[in-house]
């Protein structure tokens, strides 16, 4: 058993995908209060805030996991989007352009403290307008970094990437999993 410290749909996802048992515990950390507007310096800060809150809170019982992710495009830091004008000005700047997910994670037990940055870059086509439009209203984008999917909406306009999907989606589950010890896999 670990403890997922994120509040985080996609990575439970990840978690349950490959068969780990987890119980999943956020903390409150205000990512407002970081400056830096370089995108890895901003997530590993993010990061070890989450990390500081959660060790607060939880402990190490249990081997902790926290992750958080940004994106960049042209050049900007973009985080998740307050409202759909922000989430359309920002998968703008994604469209038909490079974009960078850079995902950062810690992972500790009692003896042990791994901290990963990893980045996936993604060359995407141009989003058709009516699409995003469509993608917008759906919701989906809410609380995603960069308002990003690269495993639903985006998907259909990756024309290259370069790194793994899962750090695209939260979590670069494939970096941790020989550190989760065997009795916290399920084996079917």
């Amino acid at each position: 058993m670990i403890r997922l410290g994120s509040n985080s749909i996609t990575r439970a996802e990840i978690l349950k995908a490959h068969d780990i048992e987890f119980i999943q515990s956020g903390s409150d950390f205000d990512e407002e209060q970081i400056t830096t507007k370089d995108p890895k310096e901003f997530v590993y800060e993010a990061t070890m805030g989450k990390y500081k809150d959660c060790l607060k809170l939880y402990g190490l019982d249990i081997p902790l996991l926290v992750a958080d992710t940004v994106v960049t495009a042209q050049g900007e830091l973009l985080r998740k989007p307050k409202d759909e004008d922000d989430a359309r000005r920002i998968l703008n700047l994604q469209s038909g352009s490079r974009t960078s997910i850079i995902t950062c994670m810690v992972f500790a037990t009692k003896d042990e403290e791994f901290v990963d940055i990893s980045a996936t870059h993604y060359d995407f086509g141009k989003f058709e307008e009516d699409d995003l439009e469509n993608y917008l209203k759906s919701g989906q984008w809410r609380g995603k970094a960069g308002g990003c999917m690269v495993e639903g909406f985006c998907k259909k306009y990756i024309k290259q990437v370069e790194g793994l999907e899962s750090c695209a989606m939260g979590l670069t589950i494939e970096k941790i999993l020989d550190k989760i010890p065997k009795n916290n896999i399920q084996v079917n």
